[in-house]
């Protein structure tokens, strides 16, 4: 590749785009640790030691090591299953079984334990239209432990299923013929070649599933708030919900020690991947192509029966208690109304509000992020090495780390007014918008770096010599050939924004609420046929821009979208 310096405009605008970064990423966290280990100034180790030996800290920390560690349990269960089974045999229809096993990690956690709450309680409209709602007054099974484990377990099998997935993708094919040549039956390969092969992958998804976990809110709020059961992410929530700005310290260092959690998760992911090196000599990579045979017609009803239990059952759910005037009407030809949606988009003024809310600000987020990472993740690629790995990581940061840890960095950032500007943007819409550049730039930059990287350099080469600046390169060379990936990017970011609840949940105002807060909101205050309404909407909503963004699926970079197959 040749090699032609960059001119004084390129560097200019590689250094600008650097400070951006630094000031979403990079600033927040530190003045988190600031906060919580420094809060006049200087190190005071008062509000550390109050927080580390507080009982009920201890007791949320125990609680939320418990369910993630049995939601990661699952989530390896499920999601390594079907990636064997989806990789290593011939199961039809692939790619639909693939898009339907994805939707439970792109729908909202809050939608996904509401409908579940709507379809198991003693008071399920579904469940009561069939004549076997479970009797008035029991408790509700999912409350509990028991129910967060379950719904994280489903929430994250994808993310374990993708990770392996990939791995199954490089599968060495010389070992597995020769286990084949041997006589081996394909379990007995599976079980001495494959998953020995596949420990790292495994190792991975389960971190990562492990690091969502912990830094779920909308789970453990609708299924742990009621009966009691408190978590770090909830506490630190109530925390601040109840005692204001006052505690910022407290909750900073709370904040600390679970992003202690999760970064620590991702350090000893990178040990495990560094003990368990799995390295084999050969280029030949190839997923066998194994039958079922006569076991195939069972194996693809039990997929698809477990994802009528575990998608189609509880939407339905949430749509029978949408379309009832009040909780414990009976569903029937009579009482079928659409008064609860008309309700939520266009007389009650909150839940409208927040309709355009969550759509402005993640559609803003999404256009500034897909504007932002084409010229970053350029210079990115054109420099490559230290620089793309070091900005990498920054902002890998802020989607790491749980969103309600980066909701009180953004509070701490700012509180105060602006240096130069003079005013606050705390307690407006803008701490949120912020709060999403930061959070999302991952999602927006990295389709856009893995879409540069499989483009053959000469093109911007011989621009580059022909004596098109900066500007004009990226115009009409880089942006025509990232589009579709840069755009599928800015769909995700859509997606992801739109569903959020975690960041907005500490950081909403009157006037700025989202989705996520109204919904929470209307649950809890008891109004369970509008929350279902809004959670409808959102998951129409959600599926909308899952196919558009299946549309560009042909012409982005593999990997970009989760259910790429």
């Amino acid at each position: 590749m040749l090699w032609i310096p960059a001119s004084r405009g390129e560097r200019v605008a590689f250094g600008a785009l650097l400070a951006i970064v630094a000031l979403l990423a990079v600033v927040p966290i530190a003045r988190l640790i600031q906060e919580a280990v420094a809060p006049g100034g200087s190190f005071d180790a008062a509000i550390l030691e109050r927080v580390i030996t507080n009982p009920a800290v201890w007791r949320a920390a125990r609680n939320t090591l418990g369910v993630s560690v049995g939601g990661v349990v699952l989530a390896l269960v499920l999601g390594g299953a079907f990636a064997l089974l989806v990789t290593l045999t011939n199961v039809r229809s692939k790619k639909l079984l693939v898009f339907c096993f994805m939707l439970p990690l792109m729908i909202a956690p809050q939608v996904t334990a509401l409908a579940w709450i709507d379809l198991f309680g003693p008071n399920s409209t579904l469940l009561g239209a069939l004549g076997i709602a479970p009797p008035p007054g029991t408790r509700h099974p999912l409350y509990g432990p028991e129910g967060i484990i379950l719904l994280l377990g489903i929430e994250y099998a994808p993310v374990v299923f993708l990770t392996v997935r990939a791995g199954l993708r490089a599968l060495p094919r010389d070992l597995v013929e020769s286990a084949q040549s041997a006589g081996a039956k394909p379990w007995r390969i599976v079980a001495t070649v494959v998953l020995p092969l596949m420990m790292p992958a495994f190792a991975a998804g389960g971190m990562l599933a492990f690091i969502g976990s912990i830094g779920n809110f909308g789970v453990p709020a609708f299924l742990g708030i009621p009966a009691g059961f408190t978590v770090l992410v909830t506490l630190i929530y109530q925390r601040l919900a109840g005692f204001g700005n006052g505690v910022l310290s407290e909750v900073a260092a709370l904040s600390l020690l679970l992003a202690a959690f999760a970064l620590g998760s991702l350090a000893i992911n990178g040990w495990l991947a560094r003990r368990r090196d799995v390295r084999v000599t050969t280029w030949m990579t190839a997923a066998p192509q194994w039958s079922l045979g006569r076991w195939r017609r069972p194996v693809e009803v039990a997929c698809w029966s477990a994802f009528a239990v575990a998608l189609i059952l509880p939407f339905l759910a949430l749509l029978a208690t949408a379309l009832v005037p009040a909780i414990g009407v009976p569903l029937d030809a009579g009482t079928v109304t659409l008064a609860n949606f008309h309700f939520v988009l266009l007389d009650y003024a909150a839940t409208r509000r927040a309709f355009i809310n969550s759509a402005s600000l993640s559609a803003t987020a999404a256009m500034v992020l897909v504007f932002l990472s084409v010229p970053l993740g350029y210079s990115l690629v054109v420099r490559r090495a230290a620089v793309l790995r070091a900005v990498t990581f920054a902002a890998e940061l802020p989607y790491a780390v749980p969103g309600v840890v980066l909701a009180i960095a953004m509070i701490l950032c700012l509180l105060r007014p602006l240096p130069l500007l003079g005013f606050s943007l705390y307690s407006t819409i803008w701490i949120i918008l912020v709060a999403y550049l930061s959070r999302f730039l991952l999602l927006a930059l990295r389709p856009v770096t893995n879409a540069l990287q499989q483009i053959d350099p000469s093109l911007d080469e011989a621009a580059r010599m022909s004596g098109a600046r900066f500007t004009r390169r990226l115009a009409t060379v880089i942006l025509p050939l990232v589009a579709p990936s840069a755009l599928a990017g800015g769909v995700l970011v859509f997606l992801s924004a739109f569903n959020e609840l975690t960041v907005s949940a500490l950081l909403w105002s009157s006037g700025a609420e989202t989705v996520g807060v109204v919904l929470f909101s209307l649950e809890q205050a008891g109004d369970s046929v509008s929350a279902a309404a809004v959670a409808v909407v959102a998951v129409v909503v959600t599926l909308a821009m899952m196919m558009v963004a299946n549309a560009l699926a042909s012409r982005v970079a593999r990997g970009v979208l989760p259910w790429q197959p």
